[in-house]
């Protein structure tokens, strides 16, 4: 029997714990953890930043971003891929350099072989036949185990010379998308997707702390209900105020009207908002942090 203490080391089995302490300690394998509700953002955080949003906008596919920091992503995106595109034309220009060169170098080898065909030509022309045969098969081209003739002709002999060693080809670069790309759906964005967001903040004159440091700090413009990680949220496309899924399942979804300006709503015009961090494997996805290392092997 073993002893239940903290300490004990008279186990006869490898626990799983054990596994993952030593794991943890050896500096290889795989660590994995699982990610708690401080480790997602917030729903009302920017997805680049992660802080609090001054200047909220959302994608159409309801990913908030601060205007800011979204911004400087997209010019960021169009000067890389601006000078990727200065990458890959260099690329082609030097590709269409090498083929040049070796059009004339083809070129020049037909026109060697052709002057030296002709001079074994004229020089033959007095020898017998015999003669004649004998230095044809001499120098046509491929027939000497030489270095020196044929197309080696001109190179150097010596293999071990390092202009002469073998040389690994530059990987060939693809051509680049000039299109900017949102960094959490990977779709194509642009400035003009952007829609500004409106939260309707929660005025409470005995809560003397700031915005920031508040727990509850937005509500539903329609029922006033607190919004929060667990809430599912949505913006209304025409004037970009945050309301609950609840409210536009049950009021909204009715006549399908704009509660503040009455105007006729389409399915498009509601933005599911993406949940902020709950720490449930129900409500979020991927909530397993994995850290790869270098594996031992038996």
């Amino acid at each position: 029997m073993t002893r239940h203490a903290r300490n004990c080391t008279a186990g006869a089995v490898y626990t799983y714990h054990e596994k993952q302490k030593d794991t943890k300690a050896g500096g290889y394998g795989t660590i994995k953890k699982r990610l708690g509700k401080d480790s997602i953002q917030d729903f009302d955080c920017c997805s680049l930043t992660l802080q609090p949003c001054r200047d909220p906008v959302i994608t159409p596919e309801g990913y908030l971003f601060d205007k800011e920091a979204i911004l400087e992503f997209i010019i960021h995106q169009k000067v890389k891929n601006a000078q990727l595109m200065k990458e890959y034309e260099k690329q082609k220009k030097k590709e269409k350099e090498e083929l040049a060169e070796i059009a004339a170098a083809e070129q020049r080898t037909k026109a060697e072989l052709f002057a030296k065909n002709q001079r074994i030509t004229s020089a033959s022309s007095s020898s017998t036949s015999e003669s004649t045969q004998v230095v044809q098969k001499s120098t046509a081209p491929g027939s000497s185990i030489s270095n020196m003739a044929g197309p080696s002709a001109g190179k150097l002999p010596s293999f071990w010379v390092p202009s002469l060693t073998p040389q690994s080809k530059e990987s060939k670069m693809e051509k680049p998308s000039k299109v900017v790309r949102c960094p959490m759906s990977g779709k194509p964005l642009k400035a003009k997707d952007l829609l500004p967001v409106k939260f309707t903040e929660i005025k409470d004159p005995d809560d003397k702390k700031s915005l920031i440091t508040r727990e509850n700090r937005y509500k539903c413009a329609v029922t006033h209900d607190a919004l929060g990680n667990s809430v599912p949220c949505a913006v209304l496309k025409p004037n970009g105020v945050v309301v609950t899924m609840e409210c536009v399942e049950k009021i909204i979804k009715k006549d399908m009207l704009d509660p503040f300006s009455g105007q006729k709503l389409k399915e498009s015009d509601i933005i599911p908002m993406q949940r902020g961090g709950t720490g449930y494997a129900a409500t979020n996805n991927a909530l397993d942090a994995k850290v790869e290392r270098a594996v031992i092997q038996a």
